[in-house]
């Protein structure tokens, strides 16, 4: 009888990392996504030996522009250097900046089920003016600078500071079209009026849109391209320690970010 020796298998082997929850320079109690901390991950994914694709399984609200952009941008970087297919395999989410992600694989895949879209930008906050004059409370702050102030929630909302960041979200909007054209090109099979509101859609009708190429889920698309015998070879975050586990951060930064991530989610239904 032939020996088998597992590392001598040629049957296909395909990196497969879990990108999950919404992005955001520092991640809440329930994790998220920044490049700090899965550019290590997408490092050992792209290096596994005799690769040949690398799955990003996404279930993103969305958060960071700029974390989502240079999280899409390292993918886009190792894919070229190691010329490897990408391919983006959709859960519950890829919306947003999840979606921004999504625009850096080759291919999107998702369940019919899925949310995708949301090409937009939203900035939100409070106005605390009335509150601290009823509080008696009385507001001290001295700046050099006429716009350091800019939004500053206790006083009332200016119209030239609504104008600048109606200006801002307008940059930042046209950088996420801008990326979503590149990547998804001729693809794309409705009007940029259409696609580009902020608007979201289930998986079915995201293909019909030209958002994603097919349905499926990852096991499914590794048979389906690489056979039955293709090999999905999982790559996470390593795990923290035990007293981490049990001691999580309850600090108030930590408790905002829970709270953000949970109206990031909201804002799709789920």
């Amino acid at each position: 009888m032939p020996l088998s020796l597992p590392f001598l298998s040629r049957d296909p082997r395909i990196a497969l990392v879990r990108l999950q929850g919404a992005i955001a320079a520092r991640p809440g109690l329930g994790g998220g996504l920044n490049l700090a901390g899965i550019a290590p991950v997408l490092d050992r994914a792209f290096a596994l030996k005799r690769a040949a694709a690398v799955f990003l399984v996404i279930n993103s609200p969305g958060g960071s522009p700029v974390q989502s952009s240079l999280i899409a941008r390292h993918i886009r970087r190792l894919a070229e250097e190691k010329k490897l297919p990408v391919i983006a395999c959709v859960e519950d989410a890829a919306a947003s900046g999840g979606y921004w992600i999504a625009c850096a694989a080759d291919e999107i895949v998702a369940d019919p089920a899925s949310i995708l879209g949301s090409i937009g930008v939203i900035a939100a906050g409070f106005g605390f003016e009335r509150a601290i004059r009823r509080l008696g409370i009385e507001r001290r702050m001295h700046t050099a600078g006429s716009e350091k102030s800019f939004l500053d929630p206790f006083v009332p909302e200016r119209p030239e500071d609504v104008a600048r960041l109606d200006t801002l979200l307008g940059e930042l909007h046209g950088e996420f079209r801008a990326w979503v054209e590149s990547r998804r090109g001729d693809r794309l099979k409705a009007p940029v009026e259409e696609l580009f509101t902020g608007r979201f859609w289930p998986g079915r009708r995201a293909v019909e849109l030209g958002l994603a190429d097919r349905l499926g889920d990852a096991a499914e698309e590794a048979r389906r391209r690489f056979g039955p015998k293709a090999k999905l070879v999982p790559f996470g975050a390593r795990r923290p320690s035990l007293l981490r586990r049990l001691l999580p951060g309850l600090s108030a930064e930590a408790l905002v970010a829970a709270a953000e991530d949970r109206a990031a989610w909201a804002r799709l239904g789920l």
